[in-house]
């Protein structure tokens, strides 16, 4: 007879990706796939995350998609139950969603500040308050946030989602020292420059090309580069992963080294 630690060990593991639809939550949706995990494809685009589920069964993972608007506490709810009702348990959420609008403090409107605080701050806060209950109860889980590299460094003309995505930070630290007792670790990465489908599908509408964004991108921080969603996708598995088993309430530069001289490169 199989006991249910045995069962539980050849079970997969289970990560929710929110914002999974493109760029940097399709990377890392993909990228738990390939470790292994089951995982929920969770973004308002619906179609964005069948394509993203699509691309990880035709590799041979498990995936199923879940419309979720993480702005609303209830669509948090209804996300993780849908999870625990498929798997039986959440091991990692990546809470990724996230919207970007630019513009000067002094021009900001009423719904740039509901829009931009209500996902990126209160949004995220909303989708780690939805699977911790069930974290709490199996004595384990991670928690990865996608922050900003605009949370520890000056931009001109984005003081509203900078301020969002700073407050993810003091989410992340306040989370890893309440839950830590419990088996829960929660960390946060910040992220530089990365030519995201958004960037890609905004400036396509200036005529300006994926090789022509990457060039636009050069000389970008230490390494000359703007980074791949690939490469943010394995800071976050990183730090989600057993690798990261003793790192808690940190929040991770993937910037290539922009952070460190504060400028774009030589």
């Amino acid at each position: 007879m199989v006991s249910e630690r045995e069962k539980e060990n050849t079970q997969p593991k289970v990560a929710i990706v929110t914002g999974a639809a493109s760029g940097i939550g399709r990377a890392c949706a993909v990228r738990f796939a390939k470790a292994g995990c089951a995982v929920m494809a969770s973004d308002l685009n619906e179609g964005g995350a069948d394509d993203t589920c699509r691309q990880i069964i035709g590799s041979g993972g498990e995936a199923v998609a879940q419309v979720t608007d993480i702005a609303n506490e209830d669509s948090c709810n209804e996300m993780a139950q849908s999870a625990l009702k498929r798997w039986g348990r959440i091991d990692f959420l990546v809470a990724n969603a996230g919207v970007q609008i630019g513009g000067s403090l002094l021009d900001a409107t009423e719904d740039d500040w509901q829009t931009i605080l209500g996902v990126n701050s209160v949004g995220t806060a909303r989708s780690c308050k939805a699977v911790l209950p069930s974290m709490i109860e199996q004595g384990s889980g991670a928690i990865v946030i996608n922050s900003s590299i605009n949370a520890v460094t000056g931009s001109p003309g984005m003081a509203i989602y900078d301020m969002s995505k700073a407050a993810v930070l003091a989410l992340t630290r306040s989370l890893a020292a309440e839950y830590g007792e419990k088996g829960i670790r929660v960390n946060a990465v910040c992220p530089g420059n990365t030519i995201t489908d958004f960037h890609i599908n905004s400036l396509a509408e200036k005529g300006i090309t994926v090789e022509q964004i990457r060039e636009m991108t050069k000389g970008y921080a230490l390494l000359q580069r703007a980074a791949e969603p690939s490469e943010i996708a394995n800071a976050i598995y990183f730090l989600a992963s057993d690798e990261a088993s003793f790192v808690t309430g940190q929040a991770l530069c993937v910037d290539g080294g922009y952070s460190v001289t504060g400028r774009l490169g030589s």
